[in-house]
Parts: C-alpha cells; structure tokens; sequence
C-alpha cells in the first residue's frame, strides 16, 4: 500500500501527465450536469455528449423536462445504455427539483442523492464540477488506477476507495485529483491495454511491473 506521501508523489506525476484534466460532460447549468451525469452512468462521456445537445436543446431547465413527453425524451437519448431507465429517472429527477427545491440543484451531497437516478458517484461529482464543493467520485478509472497502484486495497469498496482517497489526499485536491485520476485511466491506464512500457509511474507499480515481466516471458 502507498502511503499518503507515496500517494501524492504518484499523483504529483499525474498532474504532470494531464495538467487540464477536469470534467468532459457538457453542460450549461448545474441542472444540465446533473442530467448528464446521471445519463453517464454505464456509459462514456462521449455518447451522453453526442445525446445532450438535443435534449438540453428541447428541455433545458427542470420545469421544461418535467412536462416532456416520456416518448420523446426517450428518443433523444436512445443512443444511451439503459436509456428508458434513464429517461424515466431523469425526468422524475426534474419534477423532485420542482416540487422539492423550487427548481434550484441543491448542493449538498444529503439532498442529491435523495434524487431519482443520483447515487453517492454521481452527487460527487455535482458538487465538485457545478459547486466547488470538495468531493471526489470513485468511477471505474479511479477505482481501476488507485487499486493497481496499490493507494487502496484490492478487494476495497468503492465506498472504502473514497474513503482512502480522503484520507491520503489534501481536501482542497480532491476535485482535482478525482479528474486527473480519470483522465489517467481513461487515456493510459486503460483497462486491457494499459501503457506500462512507458508509464512514469512504473517505478511505483508492482500491478505494472508484474504485467511488463508476464508479457516477456
């Protein structure tokens, strides 16, 4: 296991490695990240991004998806995973924000998660990216990085991952070492084809190590 300040020397290399990591879901409103995080879930950035300009273009406050056709909102994001789920969730999600917060995302992770289709993943990252609120949201990047590094257990939770994370990183780093953890995984610590060869955290990665000498044998 890393210690805390093996865990931000690691880190340290991965600012270095993606200096604008932050947030790739478009949106214009902590309502609009909100939907999209919420459609994220089981999904790539990619294709929530390519389904939102449409849906944030025909609905683009609580009050509008709250009285849009089921059937429609199900057409705008049917390139989705999951999509009918989603499109209920999402539209039962803006009619709580109605009736339960005059319309206004709350930007507490207790209020958030009360919301239809929002978990403790996806409040984390509300408040970080639409409220500066310092979170960090353990997805499968983060949970995949931090477990190969050895920062969390292996067979740690993902609430127990966050819980590490917390404890190893500076409060004020969390939203940004949520995203440079991402954009690490997403881009060279993939999850079948990860860049050992070349990575500079090799020296500090037995997960990496193992994997180099498997492949040359």
């Amino acid at each position: 296991m890393l210690n805390k300040e093996k865990t931000m020397e690691a880190l340290s290399r991965m600012y270095e490695m993606f200096p604008r990591a932050i947030g790739e879901l478009h949106s214009d409103s902590p309502f609009q990240l909100l939907i999209a995080v919420i459609l994220s879930a089981q999904a790539t950035d990619v294709s929530v991004n390519k389904a939102t300009p449409a849906l944030f273009a025909a609905y683009p406050t609580p009050e509008a998806l709250a009285q849009a056709p089921m059937d429609d909102i199900v057409a705008k994001i049917r390139t989705i995973g999951l999509y009918r789920n989603k499109a209920k969730n999402i539209k039962a999600c803006a009619q709580m924000l109605l009736d339960n917060y005059g319309g206004i995302v709350p930007a507490s992770r207790e209020e958030l998660v009360k919301l239809p289709g929002v978990g403790r993943k996806t409040a984390n990252v509300v408040l970080g990216d639409a409220f500066g609120v310092p979170a960090i949201a353990v997805d499968t990047h983060v949970e995949r990085v931090t477990k190969r590094l050895r920062i969390c257990k292996l067979n740690a939770s993902v609430t127990e991952v966050e819980a590490t994370l917390m404890r190893k990183i500076p409060k004020e780093l969390w939203v940004k070492s949520h995203h440079t953890l991402i954009f690490f995984g997403r881009y060279h610590c993939t999850a079948r084809s990860p860049k050992c060869e070349i990575c500079p955290l090799l020296d500090m990665c037995q997960d990496g190590k193992d994997r180099l000498k498997a492949t040359r044998n």
